[in-house]
């Protein structure tokens, strides 16, 4: 048996793997592309098979497609919907512009796939050709936008998931931590009391408020502008064809779908997709500080701070026996700069479009759904692996608070700013606490002394010492 055959396209003839699902015009992209070996990502290829399983069903409704081979076609798409195939997808993530290459890997996988179906042979493309029937109505450059806004909604779901979970579990941690007062600080210096439980559950609301950011950005993926063809103004479809499409792949996603009201529009502009991204990378942002603050707070254990004791993952030394560190946390900073030069390429591709087209798409998709992939990884394992078990050292919390030279701060209203920072520097200059200092000095005593040194009362609103 030959390992190849002969196909034709535009271009001549070429050798293909016999037994590949893909055809000439994939076999050609697999050559002129050999830059990262990355395929496309599950997400993408999903995507784009459910675009065409749409088509085919639009394309039978309308009656422009006979029944038998849009009937192939859909059985087809599902095979690979279901995992078969994958590894016919071949084309690398670096390729020709706007994504043609993938989507001729798709309309050939599907066309070959569907004339087995029907009795034919791998590369006649009879009776369903990947062109004239697989692609019909379509072109790549309204197949791949939205196959780009479907990915990210099909996985959107996930993080948001897992988003939750973390923010539960800072708040959780929040409500354990709420009797433990220690010192804050700001400029990595010495400031005011807060509660640990205040710090904890403000990490939970800050990845609730970026959890709802992300979702309203989201919502603008939701306006699909396929049926645009060629340059959005809808040559060879029907006018049916854009609303039947938005109802076959909400019927298929289960995701809340509009048809465009532009397809000129959103064919010339990938502004939803970078006000998307840019959503995630302040996310990232965000998710980026609080892994940073947990590593500070758990620095030590005898030379940090020393506060928190996270969860111990793994030995965190080949040469320096007993060392634990912060594993996760880190991932997580490495999956937060990833996501920020991610989104810093999606940003660059997304400008970089003329005229009717933006043909940067391919790297925007990979870009695009591979954030929200680690992303989504990285924040479940931070909530399961990390904050979960975060146990809280109080007494260490008190030993710094007890130190602190910002508990001045609660004498001010009493004796003065000046005053205050005098004894703010003798504390320090004398290795004596501020209220050892108070006392000695006679400023406060006995009820009133306590009353403005509860440092309890100092992590709410008010002034210490006085009645609220």
């Amino acid at each position: 048996m030959a390992d190849t055959r002969s196909e034709r396209d535009p271009l001549g003839e070429l050798a293909v793997p016999a037994a590949a699902l893909y055809g000439v015009q994939t076999e050609r992209a697999r050559r002129n592309f050999p830059i990262s070996g990355l395929g496309p990502l599950p997400a993408f290829v999903d995507a784009v098979v459910r675009i065409k399983k749409a088509a085919a069903l639009t394309h039978r409704e309308t009656g422009r497609l006979d029944a038998k081979l849009a009937d192939a076609i859909v059985r087809a798409a599902d095979e690979v919907l279901g995992g078969q195939h994958r590894d016919q997808f071949v084309v690398d993530v670096y390729q020709a512009g706007a994504g043609t290459s993938h989507n001729m890997n798709c309309n050939e996988v599907l066309a070959n796939r569907a004339n087995e179906i029907l009795g034919a042979a791998r590369g006649a493309y009879a009776p369903v050709h990947p062109n004239d029937h697989v692609n019909m109505a379509q072109s790549t450059n309204d197949v791949i936008p939205t196959a780009i806004r479907l990915g990210a909604l099909a996985l959107l779901p996930g993080l948001l998931e897992a988003l939750d979970l973390l923010a539960a579990a800072f708040e959780a941690k929040g409500k354990a931590f709420d009797p433990i007062v220690k010192s804050g600080r700001t400029h990595l210096q010495d400031a005011t009391p807060i509660r640990l439980g205040q710090e904890f559950a403000a990490y939970g609301h800050t990845l609730r408020r970026g959890r709802a950011r992300v979702a309203r950005a989201a919502d603008d993926l939701r306006d699909l502008g396929i049926g645009g063809t060629a340059v959005g103004t809808g040559l060879n479809a029907e006018a049916r064809y854009p609303a039947l499409m938005v109802k076959h792949l909400a019927a298929m996603t289960g995701e809340e779908l509009r048809e465009g009201k532009d397809r000129v529009q959103l064919m010339q502009s990938l502004g939803d997709v970078a006000g998307f991204s840019g959503a995630v990378r302040a996310l990232a942002i965000d998710l980026n500080k609080i892994a940073n603050d947990l590593r500070l707070l758990a620095s030590g254990p005898r030379t940090g701070l020393a506060e928190i004791v996270l969860p111990a993952v793994q030995p965190g030394s080949s040469i320096m026996p007993g060392k634990v560190n912060p594993s996760v946390a880190e991932m997580v900073n490495q999956v937060c700069y990833q996501v920020m030069g991610n989104d810093t390429t999606i940003a660059l591709a997304c400008e970089a479009g003329q005229l009717e087209l933006n043909v940067m798409m391919p790297v925007i998709a990979h870009n695009l759904l591979f954030t929200l992939g680690i992303l989504t990884a990285a924040v479940r394992v931070l909530a399961e692996r990390c904050v979960a078990g975060i146990e809280a050292d109080p007494a260490m919390c008190a030993h710094w608070l007890e130190r602190s030279p910002a508990l001045v701060t609660a004498l001010a209203p009493r004796i003065g700013y000046a005053e205050a920072a005098k004894l703010a520097k003798e504390s320090l200059a004398r290795g004596m606490t501020v209220r050892q200092l108070v006392e000695e000095k006679g400023l406060l005593k006995g009820k009133e002394l306590d009353a403005v040194l509860d440092y309890r009362a100092m992590t709410d609103i008010g002034v210490p010492g006085e009645e609220k």
